[in-house]
């Protein structure tokens, strides 16, 4: 395999692992939500209207085991329970900003809005 293979290669394993943590419907907008502050369940359901509980509580999962997001229970009556961005859910913020630019391009282009 030739040293331009082998680095093909390597990029497709690193990027098609982000892709994996990032992929889907739901998680990018939870993660943009997020950005804006640490928010509760029912904030961020809030913000991204079509999202079901259900989902949303799996998705919620899925970026806590990636370490994208932190869950904090607070000591209260009625029980607390936050959502904010771990470092590295915050070192998306490039990501998600050039995600934003090329979106707003795509639906002059593609859709007409």
């Amino acid at each position: 395999m030739s040293q331009k293979e082998k680095v093909c290669q390597q990029k497709l394993i690193v990027t098609r692992d982000a892709l994996e943590v990032i992929q889907g419907k739901w998680r990018i907008p939870i993660v943009l939500a997020l950005t804006f502050g640490d928010k509760r369940f029912g904030e961020i359901q809030r913000d991204i209207v079509d999202i079901s509980p259900k989902m949303l509580s799996q998705e919620l999962k899925s970026l806590e085991t990636n370490k994208i997001i932190t869950r904090t229970l607070y000591d209260s009556m009625p029980v607390t329970v936050e959502y904010s961005l771990t470092p590295l859910g915050h070192s998306m913020k490039k990501l998600l900003d050039e995600l934003l630019n090329w979106g707003v391009t795509f639906r002059k282009e593609v859709v007409g809005r």
